[in-house]
């Protein structure tokens, strides 16, 4: 794997040949190693968030194939491949068991994977995921949302909403944040976000797994960690309060404390 420069203070990512191309992916710390998935949105940064586990745990926190610094990657085009690609890397990492921590569209990712492999996963947390086919509580459409909408769908403090609504994104904030989009729809345009197979699945993860929830949700209703929690044998449901669906970017310090404080229980 070759580094990547960064901005200074960050940590570096590397790079890791995969199929027809290469991903992007941030590894730090000592200790149990921890596989975290991103959200539709947050790839290629280093952020509070990953900070705090990366000092209690080995992180690694790769980029999905065409979100973030990662190449396309082809071949990869479905949930399904993601999870072959995802147990590649873990074997190219020489890795047999990891914690598993998802969020959003890394959370459907995360489950599928437990679903798909549960012996090569120690503990799962699932924050806010997507995945499930709810008709009742739909998933928030985050293509037609126009970046003001989405930014106050995302954060529950009106302050923090002001203030990224405050910074004007230059044209590679833009460029990248289509290129993620772009992503998201071509793994979860149709059906919708979800896999309808996989709710009756779920019984097949045998992990200790934590689902976590934001408080204030307007993009994953709540009903949807409720079905996962539901769903997962004895599966925790926790709520952060005063929170938004962006639960690591709006309370990185409560988010970390509840993942840490559950993988090392």
């Amino acid at each position: 794997m070759s580094q990547t420069a960064q901005e200074p203070g960050t940590v570096p990512a590397s790079r890791m040949e995969m199929g027809s191309g290469s991903i992007s992916l941030f590894r730090a710390g000592a200790g149990d190693p921890v596989l975290f998935l991103h959200a539709a949105g947050g790839a290629g940064e280093w952020n509070p968030f990953h900070q705090r586990l990366s000092e209690r745990f080995d992180l690694i926190a790769p980029d999905h194939p065409g979100f973030g610094l990662s190449d396309d990657l082809p071949e990869v085009g479905t949930v399904d491949d993601l999870v072959y690609h995802y147990l590649d890397v873990l074997d190219r990492l020489e890795l047999d068991r990891v914690d598993l921590v998802g969020a959003s569209f890394g959370g459907w990712v995360a489950a599928a994977l437990a679903v798909h492999s549960p012996e090569r996963f120690r503990k799962i947390v699932l924050m806010a995921p997507v995945g499930l086919r709810v008709p009742e509580a739909p998933v928030a459409d985050l293509f037609i949302l126009t970046p003001p909408q989405l930014v106050r769908a995302l954060f529950s403090d009106p302050a923090m909403v002001e203030a990224v609504l405050g910074v004007q994104p230059g044209v590679d904030d833009i460029l990248r944040s289509y290129r993620d989009m772009g992503a998201l729809a071509r793994y979860g345009w149709r059906p919708f976000l979800n896999d309808p197979k996989l709710e009756r699945r779920l019984r097949r993860v045998s992990a200790p797994t934590r689902v976590v929830a934001a408080e204030h949700d307007a993009i994953v209703p709540r009903l949807h960690c409720e079905r996962y929690a539901a769903g997962i044998p004895g599966a925790q449901l926790v709520v952060v309060p005063d929170c938004g669906h962006a639960l690591y970017g709006e309370r990185p310090d409560a988010v970390a404390a509840t993942v840490i404080d559950f993988l090392t229980d």
